[in-house]
């Protein structure tokens, strides 16, 4: 149908997602729809499609009330849409990560969750249950880069525990030849003295 036509034949009415509330992620920005079309009567909800950051309700030009309903509703979801808890795979979206880094991130504080949501997907019987996030949280982390900081955190500890796992096993080598070889026992104390928490293996008796 041509342009001009369709303008004369439709109701239409755009609204521009600000990046406050999409956080520049094209999933934010589709579950900001789907919480709008949450909102909307059954018979509105397939009239209101996302493009890109622009949400378009399109509604036949006979159905002038349900149209005006529909602009009430969608201006005010909109108008939430900045405030509206952050969903898994929408975090995951935003800040770069795995499904199992979030769940690691949240485990050890340093996701911190906002509370619960329970729903019932479609087509499923069983309900589920998942975290949500703050948007100013959320919106910080994104600022400060925090998942590559703690990408780098995690590289470094797991750096660290393989050398302290090297050199606690040349220790225990070495202290195995002690009574055998006298001249081990200065090598032994020496690279005692460079592993980090020997004073604890020690105390606890491991090499007696």
């Amino acid at each position: 149908m041509p342009k001009s036509e369709k303008n004369t034949s439709e109701l239409l009415k755009i609204w521009t997602l600000t990046a406050d509330a999409t956080m520049g992620s094209s999933v934010r920005a589709k579950g900001i729809l789907q919480e709008i079309q949450a909102r909307l009567p059954k018979a509105s909800k397939k009239a209101v499609s996302v493009e890109g950051v622009d949400l378009v309700l399109v509604m036949p030009i006979h159905d002038r009330a349900a149209f005006n309903a529909a602009v009430s509703v969608v201006s005010k979801a909109i108008a939430d849409a900045p405030a509206l808890p952050v969903i898994p795979r929408e975090i995951q979206d935003i800040l770069g990560m795995k499904a199992s880094e979030r769940h690691r991130w949240l485990a050890d504080g340093r996701l911190p969750s906002a509370g619960t949501r329970t729903v019932r997907l479609a087509g499923r019987a069983r309900k589920i249950t998942f975290h949500v996030f703050d948007p100013k949280v959320v919106e910080d982390l994104l600022n400060r880069g925090a998942a590559d900081e703690w990408r780098v955190e995690e590289a470094e500890a797991k750096a660290e525990k393989k050398r302290n796992a090297t050199l606690r096993a040349k220790l225990v080598r070495l202290a195995k030849r002690k009574k055998s070889s006298p001249n081990t026992v200065d090598a032994c104390d020496e690279a005692a003295s460079r592993l980090r928490g020997w004073g604890d293996f020690d105390v606890d008796g491991l090499l007696r």
